[in-house]
């Protein structure tokens, strides 16, 4: 079992966060928890603990950064967790 909250708090570590876009998935026939926001707003919405191990994805959602990087949610298995991403660095040559 994990915390939702406090996962969240240490994955983010010093990054200045934008936004966030959260689906919480529920037992199947409900509706699914849709947590949207800045991260003061949506920090006291999270403090949920969900099964973060093997079987169905739990969570699905972004973290956007100030600096223009983002972190969505890795999965494999069911076994799910937060993964910060970079755009990648490109060169454009011209005359090739």
């Amino acid at each position: 079992m994990s915390n939702a909250r406090e996962e969240i708090i240490d994955h983010i570590e010093d990054r200045e966060v934008e936004f966030v876009s959260i689906i919480s998935r529920k037992d199947y026939g409900e509706e699914p928890i849709k947590i949207k926001g800045t991260l003061n707003k949506i920090l006291p919405l999270l403090d949920f603990d969900y099964n973060d191990g093997f079987g169905g994805q739990e969570l699905y959602g972004y973290i956007w950064y100030k600096d223009g990087t983002w972190s969505d949610r890795g999965e494999y298995d069911g076994s799910e967790w937060w993964q910060h991403q970079t755009r990648p660095e490109h060169s454009i040559e011209v005359g090739v």
